[in-house]
């Protein structure tokens, strides 16, 4: 299974490239050439982002917990 610090970056490079895809679609839109499959193309990349987020979520709750000092201070 893949580390954490694997899916974040992970998830972090798909967000770019999904902004990247976002900004060569309004190009195209205002070139008039149609971009369907293009935007299927981003309902795929957002669904595997969400896909990533969901593992990254479950992944650190597995994580265990940092043991508490007693006596610390609190400030």
């Amino acid at each position: 299974m893949p580390s954490l610090d694997h899916i974040r970056a992970e998830i972090d490079y798909m967000r770019l490239q999904l902004g990247r895809q976002r900004k060569d679609i309004l190009s195209l839109q205002r070139a008039g050439i149609p971009t369907a499959s293009a935007e299927m193309l981003l309902q795929r990349m957002q669904a595997k982002i969400e896909g990533l987020c969901m593992q990254r979520d479950q992944l650190k709750a597995e994580r265990p917990k940092p043991a508490k000092v007693l006596g610390a201070r609190k400030w």
